[in-house]
């Protein structure tokens, strides 16, 4: 409560002990202009639920009425109430103060320490380390009306530290811990604390942890986790689907090297690897690079010697193991004349599109590895190229190269089970990095699926056979036009 500003401006009121702001107070009660909402607290909103208002001040309130408290427990790693409206707290004594919406569990223990962090005026919180020992205390609740986290969300907040900070980051912490145990009494805590991280290092067996991003860390593959819910959400979309058969209608020879020139020409177009149809074709008829552009010659001849030989794109992974062996022997294919970029080695620093960041490099391995589960249990083909595509694009394993990758993987799948190809033509890059995006930062995988399924449907209908027809083709429905347009007009007329 500020004493400098009138009471009925005031969104919170406390009683009080002088008589000048008592009387005021009652006379505003009185008058209709305020309201008791909960012991010694008032409001003059009066068209507000009390829990609302309670809620929205709530952390000034504990501060006021309960002078150098602590939010502790799993509090202090939330900074809300739980479920059921319980917030958990350190003081002098122990008591429950039931407020409206809300439950304060007050609980007795050791008053703040050096490192603890001051909240509001008079409320601290536990600092990462101790209320880390906190959650690692028994509770006699479950759920959340449990003072503590569950032992999996603590092993992640650890497997989080060693993944920002690294191994030395998570000994000091261990180290911070120890000092902070034996301050508060929290030694048979810290013993628990540091088995787990003695597990996560691989420094004590890993029996002892339950999360499975922490079991992965300790296994020597830590993944991302949420880029795994990610990608969960894409494979419940596509397994509860059903999609359209469209066979391989470039079944000779002939036919699947002509589709795949474009195959090749588009996916490094729209990657900023620009060529003239006439130049490329060139490059790719005579396998000479372009003098002045050597580098973007060896990348347009890289992509179509994978993408034009029908042996490689009918490999397709049977195990992890195996994805992660494809890309990097494709990777080192395709970027064989870049050899800054590393070819066929996955990323050994973070990338980043525009304000998306990729999965951390550290990450890359066992993200990969764990996200294999859900390819493996897709069985259309359709489906498990629209999987693979987008799993190979969220991760960026690679330092360059990823999105071209990325379209080989998904027809690969496409090849494998004898259906057409899949070819983003520059009139559709829009469409395609918008769906990708869509999905990448807002979580929905039916305008990505929907996009694919159109790509498809234009695809189909590029027979082969006639290299120059196939040139006629792409060129009435607009597909060499870099500006946003209607890739099925060729197929509608």
């Amino acid at each position: 409560m500020d004493k400098d500003t009138p009471l009925h401006l005031q969104e919170i009121i406390y009683s009080s002990s002088d008589t000048t702001i008592s009387r005021n107070i009652s006379k505003l009660e009185k008058q209709g202009k305020l309201r008791k909402i909960a012991p010694r607290i008032y409001t003059p909103i009066l068209n507000e639920p009390a829990e609302d208002v309670i809620r929205r001040n709530i952390f000034q309130i504990i501060g006021h009425q309960y002078p150098g408290i602590l939010l502790s427990h799993r509090s202090a790693m939330e900074y809300k109430p739980t479920a059921t409206g319980d917030l958990f707290l350190t003081y002098n004594y122990a008591r429950k103060v039931n407020l409206p919406g809300l439950t304060l569990n007050i609980m007795e223990g050791v008053a703040p320490v050096d490192g603890d962090n001051q909240f509001t005026t008079d409320l601290f919180v536990s600092q990462q380390e101790r209320a880390v020992l906190e959650n690692l205390q028994e509770s006699r609740k479950s759920g959340p009306q449990s003072k503590t986290l569950t032992l999996p969300e603590i092993e992640e907040k650890l497997e989080q530290v060693i993944r920002v900070k690294g191994e030395d980051g998570l000994n000091a912490f261990r180290d911070k811990a120890r000092d902070i145990a034996s301050k508060t009494g929290m030694e048979k805590e810290f013993d628990k604390l540091n088995r787990l991280i003695g597990a996560l290092l691989t420094t004590k067996p890993s029996k002892a942890l339950t999360s499975s991003v922490a079991i992965a860390r300790a296994q020597g593959l830590p993944y991302d986790k949420p880029r795994i819910g990610l990608l969960e959400k894409l494979f419940i979309a596509l397994q509860k689907d059903e999609f359209q058969e469209m066979p391989e209608p470039n079944t000779s020879l002939k036919a699947f090297r002509n589709f795949a020139f474009y195959e090749a020409y588009f996916s490094n177009y729209i990657e900023g690897t620009k060529f003239a149809v006439e130049e490329a074709r060139q490059i790719i008829t005579t396998g000479e690079p372009m003098k002045s552009r050597d580098e973007d010659s060896h990348d347009i001849l890289g992509t179509y010697h994978i993408v034009s030989s029908r042996t490689e794109m009918q490999r397709t992974p049977e195990t992890a193991a195996e994805m992660l062996q494809i890309l990097q022997y494709r990777h080192k294919i395709l970027l064989s004349a870049r050899t800054a970029k590393k070819p066929g080695e996955f990323k050994d620093q973070n990338n980043r599109a525009g304000d998306t960041d990729f999965v951390d490099f550290e990450l890359v391995r066992g993200t990969l590895t764990r996200a294999y589960d859900y390819y493996r249990a897709l069985r259309d083909p359709f489906a498990k190229a629209a999987y693979m595509m987008f799993l190979i694009s969220e991760v960026h394993p690679f330092n360059d190269g990823n999105g071209r990758i990325a379209r080989v993987m998904m027809n690969a799948e496409l090849v494998k089970a004898e259906q057409s190809k899949i070819i983003i033509p520059n009139v559709f890059r829009i469409d395609y990095l918008g769906a990708l995006r869509k999905l990448t930062r807002q979580g929905e995988p039916d305008v990505y699926i929907r996009m694919l399924q159109r790509a498809r449907q234009f695809s189909a209908t590029l027979k082969g056979k006639d290299i120059e027809v196939i040139q006629q083709v792409l060129t009435k429905s607009d597909a060499f036009s870099e500006s946003e347009g209607d890739i099925l007009k060729i197929v509608n007329d």
